[in-house]
């Protein structure tokens, strides 16, 4: 099995369920993992393999789109992914909500998902 990981990607995003997460928006932190068997014994073209660049449009396009819930967004993105990519089999997708509108909280939140593809 081989894992295909984009870390840590920051996006400036309106999710949130409180009009002044609409209004103001947050910063949000994706991570996501894709786990696929390789067509190939070894890997020389960008065909025979995810193409994280793609990966990253995928949820960057998503992230444009106000929701909301947090789940919502994962559970779509996670489905994008396994409709764009034959050879994806899992998925594994974290978003954190860097700066939460609670009061006294120090840290973040977020909410994590995965979704194989016999699951769909």
């Amino acid at each position: 099995m081989l894992s295909i990981c984009l870390h840590n990607i920051i996006f400036r995003a309106y999710h949130g369920l409180y009009e002044e997460e609409k209004m103001n928006g947050n910063n949000f932190e994706v991570n996501v993992e894709i786990k696929y068997h390789p067509a190939e014994k070894i890997i020389q073209s960008i065909e025979h393999t995810i193409n994280y660049e793609t990966v990253f449009n995928l949820v960057e396009a998503r992230m444009k789109i106000a929701t909301p819930l947090l789940e919502t967004v994962a559970m779509e993105i996670a489905e994008k992914i396994l409709q764009h990519f034959n050879l994806a089999e899992e998925i594994f997708i974290s978003i954190k909500k860097l700066h939460p509108p609670i009061p006294n909280l120090k840290g973040s939140v977020g909410i994590n998902y995965s979704l194989k593809r016999n699951e769909i």
